[in-house]
């Protein structure tokens, strides 16, 4: 059943709630959980899924994003039908590049055409989750709708500011509306529903709907494009964590909105119970990792004091000589040097925490140098004068940073 939908990935935002993060990658390339990269956990969904014709949209500063997928997700055999391919904005319709994620779609609607699938599902490459679109797909196909779109609780784990759906009880979707800044007009209910940008379109609709659209942006497909046509079609919902499908029904999901919510889905992962189990072994998450040693820890060379770490997590390649790791995500090639503490933070490939140094509740991005005794998060006026701060206090130094 899924070899007849072809599946469009959107992965060519910025993702300015992550900033500093995204400003020498996108969204969905951003590193997460010690090893993988955003984008994984959806392409990760569509190889589980059975899945196998799969285009990646992409634009902002996408070459980081476009060597992940080809050393980590060149898998398929082009000759046998399947594929994962990049598809940057080519200015195929007018002068301009990608507005939004509709005129993506618009602006590719000659690969829809060549394609022989008669669904095509649609999703956003920047979010954590795991989910069985095989199971979307054949509900989609049961209830004869003309879209299927996935629904999660708006007051569940992992939810933001996302549009709302009212459905009645055989999950035919009643209205979409844009999402309120103001909390005050949140439905109270405590049932209400909000969009995941996972959408299954009857291609034949969906080709209807782009010779009707105009030439707007069309930021959210449920808004712009599904509820001005439920009048004259059938929409419906899929609820995000039922008893169908083949993964286990975890329930988690979370679209990175901002730095603090990537931190805390960071650190959600070192529970003694996370709410996101990586090492669950029947739905595994691809990556691609460099060939590096194992990690070690080794007694520092002028204390002799054995490295420690504790509760952490520690990529191939990390070296704690000496130091001492608490609560931590390291990913690859990370060094602590003697004497050095790290606490509650996220180090990025490459990072080096020089002797003596102390660093609490940090994201440091890749290759950065913490030179000895720095000390970082434990003074937010000194570390706002250097670097972004988020509002619950984690302290983010850039790529690039010389101290």
């Amino acid at each position: 059943m899924p070899s007849h939908t072809l599946t469009l990935v959107l992965a060519a935002k910025r993702g300015t709630g992550l900033d500093p993060l995204t400003l020498h990658r996108p969204k969905a390339a951003v590193p997460f959980g010690g090893k993988f990269r955003v984008i994984d956990f959806t392409l990760a969904n569509c190889l589980h899924s059975g899945l196998r014709q799969v285009l990646v949209l992409t634009q902002y500063k996408s070459h980081s994003l476009h060597k992940h997928l080809r050393d980590g997700w060149s898998i398929f055999n082009p000759e046998l039908g399947d594929f994962i391919t990049p598809v940057p904005a080519q200015q195929r319709e007018g002068l301009n590049w990608y507005g939004g994620p509709g005129d993506a779609i618009r602006q590719n609607r000659y690969l829809l055409e060549r394609s022989a699938a008669s669904e095509v599902l649609v999703l956003a490459g920047e979010a954590i989750y795991r989910m069985d679109y095989a199971e979307l797909i054949r509900a989609h196909r049961e209830s004869g709708a003309q879209v299927t779109l996935a629904v999660r609780g708006r007051r569940e784990p992992g939810s933001s500011v996302q549009p709302l759906v009212m459905a009645d009880q055989d999950s035919r979707i009643l209205g979409l509306t844009a999402p309120q800044a103001d909390a005050a007009a949140v439905p109270p209910a405590d049932d209400a529903l909000a969009t995941m940008g996972v959408y299954c379109f009857d291609k034949s609709w969906l080709l209807s709907v782009l010779d009707q659209g105009g030439e707007g942006p069309d930021e959210d497909l449920g808004v712009d494009w599904i509820a001005p046509h439920l009048g004259t079609a059938l929409a419906c919902g899929y609820r995000f964590g039922g008893e169908r499908g083949r993964v286990t029904p975890d329930r988690y999901w979370c679209d990175l909105a901002s730095i603090d919510a990537y931190y805390q889905a960071n650190m959600g992962l070192l529970r003694a119970e996370p709410p996101l189990d990586l090492y669950q072994a029947d739905w595994n998450i691809r990556t691609y990792q460099g060939q590096y040693p194992p990690a070690r820890t080794v007694p520092g060379a002028v204390s002799g004091t054995e490295g420690i770490f504790v509760n952490s997590m520690l990529a191939a390649g990390t070296v704690i000589s000496g130091g001492g790791v608490n609560h931590c995500i390291l990913f690859t090639r990370v060094g602590v040097r003697d004497g050095a503490i790290v606490d509650a933070s996220i180090l990025f490939d490459g990072v080096v925490v020089g002797e003596g140094a102390h660093l609490r509740t940090c994201i440091i991005e890749k290759d950065v140098r913490i030179p000895p005794k720095e000390r970082i998060g434990f003074d937010r006026k000194q570390d706002q004068e250097r670097f972004t701060v988020s509002p619950q206090g984690v302290v983010v130094v850039p790529k690039g940073y010389r101290f």
